[in-house]
């Protein structure tokens, strides 16, 4: 029986990992500043403000054309990109912090059928059972505390900007996938911060809290983590195909568990470890098919 090795996990699954991971820290890092009384419109102008300047020394550095190819398409991702992140946290604002996580992650399966109408990807069985058991999972984590009459009380407003930010989230990775063949990742990244910082400062208004040396310090990490989330993301959909790298990103809910129980001390529930225990079997599942594609591929050639 052959061992098990790092190696074996396509490159592109290891990419949407470390992009889940850097994710999670982030979250963990905005919980953190927030309690230092810093506006969450601030936050996202910081975490602009960071990765706009990692990403313009990064394309600087590889001497390449700082504005891209597709520049009309490069525009319209850090357009999405800028607005469904406004929608997310306008509806973590509004909505429970349950209801808004369910919506926030279905991300993946507007991915998933969009990668099928304008990229024309075939999606794998392997894929679909890892949204399948992903969403099941979410609703474990989050779904008994919930009733009939709870979830009708919700505003409609808030439930469709939620809506509107997973479906954006969707459309990004589109975009993202569709630029990754002939774009650099760092011009694609760039974009993001080009749009979000502006709209971020904007929103923000007068609301603006002067941040201690730790709030600034927790600021910088946010916006680095992020850096490392969207280098993971833009590098997966460059050699995966959309829907399977996409899928991968519902494991930030366990890095997030984890984080929350060794950083805030907030001990999971049976029903969250018993949700978490599903998404990573999706997870499985998805990197299983993965390995069977490849090697199915490299029996072709």
């Amino acid at each position: 029986m052959s061992k098990f090795s790092l190696n074996q996990i396509p490159i592109g699954v290891r990419y949407m990992l470390m992009s889940a991971f850097a994710f999670a820290l982030m979250s963990s890092c905005v919980k953190l500043v927030h309690t230092y009384g810093i506006p969450v419109f601030e936050i996202v102008a910081a975490r602009a403000v960071v990765s706009l300047l990692i990403s313009y020394a990064d394309v600087k550095r590889k001497r390449i054309d700082i504005w891209g190819n597709n520049r009309k398409l490069l525009l319209t991702r850090g357009v999405t990109g800028s607005l469904s992140l406004i929608c997310v946290y306008y509806a973590v604002s509004t909505l429970p912090l349950a209801e808004a996580t369910i919506l926030q992650y279905l991300n993946p399966v507007f991915t998933a059928v969009l990668a099928i109408l304008f990229l024309k990807e075939k999606i794998h069985i392997s894929t679909i059972i890892c949204i399948f058991c992903s969403i099941i999972g979410l609703l474990l984590m989050v779904g008994p505390g919930l009733t009939l009459d709870h979830v009708q009380q919700l505003p409609l407003f808030s439930i469709g900007i939620a809506l509107l930010g997973a479906f954006g989230s969707g459309v990004s990775y589109i975009i993202v996938k569709r630029l990754s063949s002939t774009e650099d990742s760092s011009v694609i990244i760039l974009y993001f911060p080009l749009i979000a910082l502006p709209l971020s400062v904007l929103l923000m208004g007068d609301d603006f809290v002067m941040p201690t040396t730790e709030a600034l310090f927790l600021l910088l990490f946010v916006g680095i983590f992020t850096q490392f989330g969207q280098v993971g993301l833009t590098k997966a959909m460059k050699v995966e195909v959309a829907s399977k790298a996409t899928a991968y990103s519902y494991i930030q809910v366990v890095f997030s568990i984890i984080l929350g129980w060794l950083v805030f001390s907030e001990v999971p529930s049976t029903w969250t470890l018993a949700g978490g225990a599903m998404i990573v079997l999706g997870a499985l599942v998805n990197v299983i098919g993965s390995l069977r594609a490849n090697k199915a591929k490299a029996a072709i050639v």
